[in-house]
């Protein structure tokens, strides 16, 4: 599939504006404005690519926290983001009530999933065979670390997905750590896109860090399911830059030069050395993008902090029905 030169550039756009809210939000940690935090940086151009391949609004998804880049693309908009961060009354995922980065999105069809990792791959390969059973030209993606192909879930998914030939795409965004433990500690093989062999199913890996590769393989991916050719995982492989979330120190597990040496290939310093070797970003160009991503985080701050709370007698609502009285 051939992008426009304007494509390729919003597709840059949406890993810049991503990687500047994630960066505000561990600011706003450190100032102890927000209580938690788990980011994506490093990850973006996957769930860009991704995204870019799907028909946004129609496809479905089960996405991991991770996915913020992969959420701005769906159609959620920052001050949401710090609308969930700060847990305040409008954010779309729950009221205020998740916790921050656990997305949802109705309004693009975004299944709202667990804290327990690997289960929105459940969700994922049950909304695959309704499509399926109804007949429907629609695919889904569902997105998770490498840490959760070790979990069972995952595996009773792909299996269902694989033995039914259901239109579902796991994307594994191997960042190379499960929390503090390395991707050589759990699995045997070299990469987990080895994994679908056993299990029946096209398995594929990718450079995680360049947008236009993991768009090429998804969108093959996407054009297989739709037509009824069943699922395929693609292992992006990419490097967490950042700890596992604001409360890890990923000093106790791995060294700050190994860290260093993975930031040469940062998915923004990848993508963005392609699109000015294109000839496409330009240094004013650039410097626009980033003003207006700077505007757009600070807006979406400002109307966060001023947004209310959830009210206390909120709380039970809606996780217990209401007694409707018909009188």
């Amino acid at each position: 599939m051939t992008l426009s030169d304007e494509t390729r550039l919003e597709m840059y756009w949406m890993m810049l504006l991503s990687r500047r809210l994630d960066e505000r939000a561990w600011v706003l940690h450190r100032q102890g404005k927000i209580a938690f935090h788990i980011s994506g940086i490093g990850q973006e151009a996957a769930q860009v690519g991704a995204a870019y391949a799907l028909r946004r609004g129609y496809d479905w998804v089960a996405p991991y926290y991770r996915d913020l880049a992969l959420m701005l693309c769906l159609g959620y908009e920052p001050r949401e983001f710090m609308l969930s961060l700060m847990g305040k009354r409008e954010e779309p995922s729950s009221g205020g009530r998740q916790m921050p980065s656990h997305w949802s999105l109705r309004r693009a069809n975004v299944v709202s999933h667990s804290a327990v990792v690997a289960t929105q791959c459940s969700h994922a390969t049950g909304i695959g065979l309704a499509i399926k059973m109804r007949r429907e030209d629609k695919v889904v993606l569902a997105s998770l670390g490498e840490g959760s192909t070790s979990q069972g879930e995952w595996y009773e998914a792909v299996n269902w997905a694989a033995v039914h030939q259901l239109p579902v795409i796991f994307l594994v965004e191997n960042n190379q750590y499960a929390i503090s433990v390395p991707v050589e500690k759990q699995m045997a093989v070299p990469s987990a896109a080895d994994r679908a062999c056993g299990l029946g199913l096209r398995g594929v890996a990718v450079d995680g860090s360049d947008v236009f590769a993991v768009h090429q393989a998804f969108t093959e991916a996407v054009e297989l399911a739709r037509s009824g050719k069943g699922p395929t995982l693609i292992e992006a492989k990419m490097y967490r830059i950042t700890p596992h979330s604001s409360d890890d120190d990923d000093r106790t597990y791995r060294s700050r030069e190994e860290v260093e040496e993975h930031k040469k290939r940062d998915p923004l310093l990848v993508n963005r050395r392609i699109l000015e070797r294109d000839g496409l970003l330009t240094a004013s160009r650039l410097e626009e993008m980033e003003s207006r991503a700077k505007k757009m985080v600070d807006e979406a701050v400002q109307y966060a902090e001023q947004a209310p709370y959830p009210a206390a007698e909120e709380a039970a609502y809606p996780v217990y029905a209401e007694e409707v009285r018909h009188d």
